[in-house]
């Protein structure tokens, strides 16, 4: 391969300081050798003259030679069997069910009014006849002590239930386990419903809704749901030691009371 340089051409490389050396006269009288057979010539290295045009090369960086990878050692049978299998029947979880096995044993303590002192003249009418809280308490005789107890105050403060003097809550303690009385609970609290005769059953926190109205599902779908008990409305919120726990549904527990005051007040105007 030759670059067929002109005198000019050399002269002009020669000004830009690359120096081009010529092919020996040897070469240059060494006869061609045409391959009539050869369809694609074989690469040649490139001459002195276009290694002289071309700047040089980076030099590359040895390559790391990686150390051999030991060969994966397979992991017993029995291992891998115990992974892919799926437990038995008998060990999985199964939902809890009011009073049965997985739910909490729970003693109903009788309802209590919260703002006795509460005049009767300055309670709101569109509050209606009165309210029952549901809701499980560390302190039941107590309900409005401790930081869960100020939260729930907080919480009915805000409805204005606190002008209100008919206005109850049915604490639910947890007792040991296998103690009775669980499945009585939503007998016992419709009989409550049917004494006091409340305008709204606001029931807190799932182990609550779960005793009352001897429902499984997630507390989620029992708070889109509006229910019944004993003839009562019945609202479902979070508890106020689960908001303390957790801020995000704050608001969320905000307009579940929003739409109990709102039930209210359309059975009122109905």
């Amino acid at each position: 391969m030759s670059l067929h340089l002109d005198a000019r051409q050399r002269a002009m490389l020669q000004e830009m300081g690359v120096t081009v050396w010529g092919r020996s006269e040897a070469a240059d009288t060494a006869p061609a050798r045409a391959g009539a057979a050869a369809a694609v010539p074989a690469p040649v290295a490139p001459s002195s003259e276009a290694s002289a045009l071309q700047p040089p090369a980076p030099r590359a960086a040895p390559a790391a030679v990686a150390p051999p990878l030991a060969a994966p050692t397979a992991a017993p049978v029995s291992s891998r069997a115990a992974v892919a299998a799926p437990a038995p029947a008998s060990a999985m979880p199964s939902p809890a069910s009011p009073g049965g096995a997985g739910a909490p044993a729970l003693r109903l303590h009788a309802a209590q009014a919260l703002y006795p002192q509460a005049d009767p003249a300055q309670a709101p009418a569109e509050l209606g006849a009165g309210w029952l809280i549901v809701t499980e308490s560390t302190t039941p005789t107590d309900p409005l002590a401790g930081d869960a107890g100020k939260l729930l105050d907080n919480m009915l403060r805000a409805m204005q239930l606190h002008k209100h003097p008919r206005v109850f809550i049915a604490a639910l303690e947890r007792s040991a386990a296998g103690a009775p009385g669980t499945d009585a609970i939503p007998d016992a609290l419709a009989d409550t419903v049917a004494r006091l005769q409340p305008a709204m059953v606001l029931v807190l926190g799932h182990v609550a809704a779960r005793a009352a109205l001897g429902r499984t599902e997630p507390l989620g779908r029992l708070r889109a749901e509006l229910h019944q008990l004993a003839g009562c409305p019945a609202v479902v919120s979070y508890d106020p030691a689960f908001l303390l726990r957790s801020q995000e549904p704050k608001a969320a527990a905000w307009a579940d009371l929003c739409r109990a005051l709102a039930t209210v007040r359309a059975r009122l105007n109905g």
